[in-house]
């Protein structure tokens, strides 16, 4: 089938089964259009928490997915393809987490939603670039805080709350691959561009940047601003998302240090395809499971963070 076939398959079948199409900032443009909701991970989360759907189609990766049938047990949840992980996830396993927690029983356990479920029963309070300062801010200035896995978020939100969070080691592979030399250099050629950060990035990246924010947040301050272009130092699907609300704006991505590519993707991402949706949509399958013990553990800190947020 082509792209316009395929188009109208999945949203025949979509209809036939009453199936909801999500999909995150960071997909690819042809899966944003065709999707009824585009967000970020907390964006996601709260639909899920409350869709009527019969089926969940989560494009993004797998433990979106996950958060998605932790939150809603009784739907069917699919992934276009299971092979979309997470580096960040990956990053932190849940047995060495576990270790580190039992070596300070006295410590609140803050994580971040790129985590596995078995990760995520182990926390007391889920939270996600948009809302970790709120949640953060909202314990005791003296509160003895583990934060996971992000060490550059967590280092973020350190800087900004004035804390000394203990940080889990592990990072996103896109963030942590931005060029500040590259950013330099577009600056120089963009001089009337602002710099706009996620706070996954490193922290020289993030000392040299006009905002920073999550990718709704991103998006929201390009909307409202009067400027006109902008550098993105995110993983370059939410350009599509900022171009089509904002046709008259420029919209640069920032490379990353390790290829002549002028954009930095997300390999995990790209790997849902609209002829991967149709398929999953037609098949139902992959099927995201999560262990009822495991979920009944993990729900507890992502219903905190939506209560919170």
């Amino acid at each position: 089938m082509n792209k316009t076939e395929l188009i109208l398959a999945i949203n025949k079948i979509k209809k036939e089964k009453n199936a909801v199409i999500m999909a995150h900032y960071y997909q690819m443009g042809d899966i944003q259009d065709i999707a009824d909701v585009v967000g970020d991970s907390l964006a996601l989360a709260q639909k899920a928490a409350i869709t009527n759907a019969n089926i969940i189609v989560l494009c993004g990766v797998h433990f979106m997915g996950e958060t998605a049938k932790i939150l809603s047990p009784t739907k069917k949840v699919l992934i276009p393809d299971l092979n979309a992980g997470c580096s960040l996830a990956d990053s932190c396993p849940a047995d060495q987490f576990e270790a580190l927690i039992n070596a300070h029983p006295d410590y609140t356990v803050i994580s971040y939603v790129n985590t596995t479920a078995a990760v995520k029963a182990l926390t007391d309070v889920v939270v996600t670039s948009t809302n970790a300062r709120k949640i953060v801010d909202s314990f005791p200035k003296d509160a003895k805080i583990i934060f996971g896995p992000d060490r550059n978020l967590g280092n973020y939100i350190n800087s900004v709350t004035g804390r000394s969070m203990l940080l889990w080691d592990g990072a996103c592979h896109v963030h942590e691959k931005f060029s500040v030399e590259k950013l330099i250099k577009l600056k120089s050629e963009h001089p009337e561009s602002l710099v706009l950060a996620h706070p996954e990035c490193i922290r020289p990246i993030l000392l040299i940047s006009d905002f920073i924010g999550s990718t709704h947040a991103l998006l929201n301050y390009a909307t409202l601003s009067e400027k006109k272009s902008f550098l993105v130092a995110t993983e370059s699907g939410i350009l599509h998302e900022m171009q089509k609300h904002n046709p008259d704006k420029k919209f640069i991505p920032v490379p990353p240090n390790d290829s002549t590519c002028a954009c930095n993707e997300c390999n995990f991402m790209r790997l849902n395809t609209l002829e991967k949706l149709y398929k999953c949509l037609l098949n139902e399958t992959p099927e995201i499971l999560v262990d009822e013990k495991i979920r009944m553990k993990a729900v507890k800190p992502i219903w905190r963070m939506l209560e919170m947020s």
